[in-house]
């Protein structure tokens, strides 16, 4: 830990008297203890200072939420601290989305994500979800028990770089490629990254049903996610 936390201890630190350089420290360390209000705070100084949305995002956000992500890949942390860090790096996203649609900055990606028709879970599509929107992309979360109709819906409106599907029951596994199936059928499997995910999942199971990836947890989703669509962009 910085010398920054040792600021902190008195419990009287004002954030608006750091340096740059230390708020994103502290910012970073906010994040990881889940600590949503001073995470807003820090968001409104950097903005109030002059910094672009597109920074704030990066260096203060993005940069805490890839050391949550980092120990929770580590064993380190767990499900419980990474949806409170999420939670509180969505305060900051709150009050970045809309400066961010106005400045037109290309964001990291768009994601469809849904736990397929037939399953109810959603814990590893909720933590799914925060992580990829603590690396910067814009998360669509249509929920549970979601059908090839609504799934198909969700593509045509929001025109994703990805559509993630999560199964946790071995029996709703299969619903996976009747979506997969149908988008060949429509012409639309290319144009889309397919990601699948859950416990009873692996890579045998990805590469049969024709997802583009199997990601065994929320860490190596959001890698995946990046690399697939820098390359996408990149062809």
């Amino acid at each position: 830990m910085s010398d920054v936390d040792d600021l902190y201890d008195d419990e009287e630190l004002d954030l608006s008297t750091l340096p740059d350089d230390e708020l994103v420290e502290q910012c970073h360390d906010d994040l990881y203890n889940g600590l949503a209000e001073e995470v807003i705070e820090a968001t409104e100084i950097f903005l109030a200072r002059g910094w672009a949305p597109d920074r704030v995002l990066n260096e203060a956000l993005v940069g805490g939420m890839t050391i949550v992500g980092i120990d929770f890949r580590d064993g380190i942390l767990f499900v419980p601290e990474v949806l409170s860090a999420a939670n509180a790096m969505k305060g900051g996203m709150a009050i970045l989305r809309p400066l961010l649609a106005e400045t037109g900055a290309e964001s990291v990606g768009k994601m469809v994500i849904g736990t397929v028709k037939g399953d109810i879970h959603d814990i590893g599509k909720n933590l799914v979800a925060m992580m990829m929107e603590g690396a910067g992309l814009e998360v669509i979360d249509i929920g549970i028990n979601i059908p090839v109709e609504d799934y198909l819906a969700a593509l045509e409106e929001h025109k994703p770089d990805i559509l993630g599907m999560s199964a946790l029951l071995t029996t709703t596994m299969p619903y996976m490629k009747v979506v997969i199936d149908t988008m060949k059928e429509k012409g639309i499997r290319d144009d889309y990254i397919v990601l699948v995910g859950g416990a009873p999942l692996n890579q045998e199971f990805g590469d049969a049903v024709g997802a583009c990836g199997y990601c065994r947890d929320a860490a190596v989703a959001v890698d995946m996610a990046k690399e697939m669509i820098a390359a996408k962009r990149a062809a």
